[in-house]
């Protein structure tokens, strides 16, 4: 009695598989070089850019900064 695999036994699923995880490789590739990899911002250089911008008075920049720090101190 003879059984039919079709398609080489399910290998035609097998190189789908491997064509597709091929081209999810050459896409998303580029995005995970080290050196440009898009930095996300932590709140305080947000804070900073804002105090650099004017947007913040020295006071306010200082004041929360030490809250900033305190929490961040918390978590460690």
């Amino acid at each position: 009695m003879m059984f039919y695999y079709g398609n080489f036994g399910g290998m035609n699923f097998i190189w789908w598989l491997v064509w597709l995880i091929l081209i999810f490789w050459i896409f998303a590739t580029p995005y995970n070089i080290p050196g440009q990899r898009m930095k996300k911002n932590s709140p305080l250089d947000i804070l900073q850019k804002r105090f650099a911008s004017g947007q913040i008075t020295n006071d306010e920049y200082q004041e929360r900064k030490k809250i900033l720090e305190n929490d961040l101190s918390k978590l460690s």
